[in-house]
């Protein structure tokens, strides 16, 4: 009997929002992402936030790109992000830009062990877990 097809790894998600500029800035300058445009094979640029080996897409609303989500909205993400950065750092870090922490610090379950998290909003609401590794 045949084995069943598995999914080794995430590549890119996308975000629909209301600014791709107050976006790309926000991921930058605060999560330290990098804004970067793309061409696809039609000729159509496209934006990205790239960091690590992976990669948040960015749907202006009402512009979004097909195939799409059946609902694109702005502000219904919800999204963890791992980093090596000792927690206090970040909450220095938020702090410094004005940007309120929600929750946390807080034990969480990620996806491969125990994770500290905080909790942040994006300019369109998004949630942003920020977590390190619990162990």
């Amino acid at each position: 009997m045949a084995q069943s097809p598995t999914l080794t790894t995430l590549d890119h998600l996308v975000l629909t929002v209301a600014s791709i500029e107050v976006t790309s800035a926000f991921y930058q300058d605060i999560l330290g992402m990098q804004a970067e445009s793309f061409t696809v094979a039609d000729g159509t640029k496209r934006w990205a936030l790239k960091f690590g080996t992976q990669k948040v897409n960015l749907h202006q609303t009402g512009a979004e790109f097909d195939p799409k989500s059946a609902n694109p909205t702005a502000g219904s993400g919800d999204m963890c992000f791992l980093t090596a950065t000792p927690m206090i750092d970040w909450m220095k870090h938020l702090s410094t830009h004005g940007i309120t922490i929600e929750e946390g610090p807080v034990a969480r379950t990620g996806a491969t062990r125990p994770i500290m998290s905080i909790y942040i909003r994006d300019p369109d609401r998004n949630l942003i877990e920020i977590s390190v590794a619990n162990d």
